[in-house]
């Protein structure tokens, strides 16, 4: 038994000396997971480790080009031989590409360069059944995506951010989609938009972040499949033009809704369920208080189902900017969950415990991103005099425990 035990021990370390790869025995499959987690340009560098690993690349699941990296160390700089030499280690890697899937597509560069080029790089990635579809393209000019990005039936996941028009084909079908991620585009006139809405019967999650609805007087997101919707209008919304988009969200199935922005599109929502928890910041502003008010009124009634609910303080004071709208803010029978975030300023007292009276059955209250102690000592106990009301009791009592 010792005999062995020290042959087996020699011949490990022989293995060792002999520069044993365990790692190239694993299978291909292992090997391609591990290379997806690397940057494209390391994950084709491995080609020079050995005949194993000489192709490997080719077949990794996940491709990522980033230009960024040519410009990254010089602020915004980047000269003409370090694009030639980004374009052709693009071009070379979809050349070689061998016939497999890919699981996902990344590609973020400046399209100045060569709209053509990136035109042709995005049909040849389509062209491998891509699942997941991320494409961050900065634009100088108008720029079309190729029409087999908007007739796919591969893609489960796609995110467009690009600062331009989004230009959409006479023909979109997206039979498969989940997930649709819209950033900083300016969406088209006339109802190509909604003819995209209206393509995804599978998508369950919609992002529009930071995109222009100028263009459009109203549009419709009425998708039966959709669990979550994030609409942020901040910061490039106008906050003086109240003539934005009229947005009408009809999506029974909702468990996740967030707006951030000024109110400079209107949005109808729809009753949301019981079951969905609704995130709202709204920023307070002076100017136009009556029709901030207004709209705000208008978006809560489409929350007035929800048992969870996180708003800030600007927020809370919008329902409150004017006295005639008062009678129309709904009564929440089924909050019980309420969160407050964001910094809390002079007078938010007062109103937050207006709203709590809206709010009859509401039994936890969380302060998020606000010192509770410094709150308790700017306003004292002057609120906590009120009548014998149970919101009363609870909120005074939720300052105690936090300042002791």
């Amino acid at each position: 038994m010792i005999g062995s035990f020290k042959q087996q021990k020699v011949s490990e370390n022989q293995n060792i000396d002999n520069g044993d790869d365990k790692m190239s025995h694993l299978p291909d499959c292992i090997l391609h997971h591990i290379l997806s987690f690397l940057p494209t340009k390391e994950a084709v560098a491995t080609c020079i480790l050995s005949k194993r690993w000489k192709f490997l690349w080719t077949s990794v699941p996940s491709i990522d080009f980033d230009d960024s990296l040519l410009y990254s160390s010089r602020g915004n700089i980047w000269h003409s031989h370090e694009v030639i030499h980004f374009m052709n280690f693009v071009e070379r890697v979809l050349l070689l590409r061998d016939a497999s899937s890919i699981k996902k597509f990344r590609l973020s560069c400046r399209v100045c360069f060569s709209a053509s080029h990136v035109h042709e790089w995005v049909s040849a990635a389509i062209g491998h059944n891509v699942q997941e579809l991320d494409l961050c393209l900065f634009v100088d000019e108008p720029f079309m995506l190729p029409s087999c990005v908007f007739d796919n039936a591969s893609l489960k996941t796609v995110k467009f951010e690009m600062n331009c028009i989004l230009q959409l084909p006479t023909y979109i079908s997206f039979p498969c989609l989940q997930k649709l991620q819209l950033c900083l585009v300016t969406f088209p006139k006339g109802n190509s938009m909604q003819k995209l809405f209206s393509s995804c019967p599978s998508l369950e999650e919609l992002a529009v972040l930071d995109c222009e609805w100028m263009n459009l007087s109203r549009i419709t997101i009425s998708i039966p499949s959709l669990k979550s919707l994030t609409i942020d209008d901040l910061p490039f919304c106008s906050v003086d033009d109240l003539r934005g988009c009229e947005i009408k969200i009809d999506a029974g199935n909702l468990t996740f809704f967030k707006y951030s922005g000024y109110l400079s599109n209107e949005i109808h929502l729809c009753d949301l369920s019981s079951s969905a928890f609704a995130s709202i910041h709204i920023p307070i502003i002076r100017e136009r208080r009556w029709q901030v008010a207004c709209r705000t009124v208008k978006l809560f009634g489409g929350l007035k189902n929800v048992s969870s609910l996180r708003i800030s303080s600007g927020t809370i004071k919008c329902l409150f900017l004017a006295d005639d709208v008062l009678d129309h803010i709904p009564m929440f029978q089924n909050l019980t969950h309420l969160e407050l975030s964001r910094g809390f300023e002079n007078n938010f007292i007062g109103v937050l415990l207006e709203f709590l009276q809206f709010l009859p059955k509401l039994e936890s209250l969380l302060f998020l991103e606000v010192d509770i102690c410094n709150l308790c000592a700017c306003y004292g106990t002057q609120y906590w005099a009120g009548p014998d009301n149970v919101i009363y009791n609870m909120l005074a009592f939720l300052f105690f425990l936090n300042t002791v």
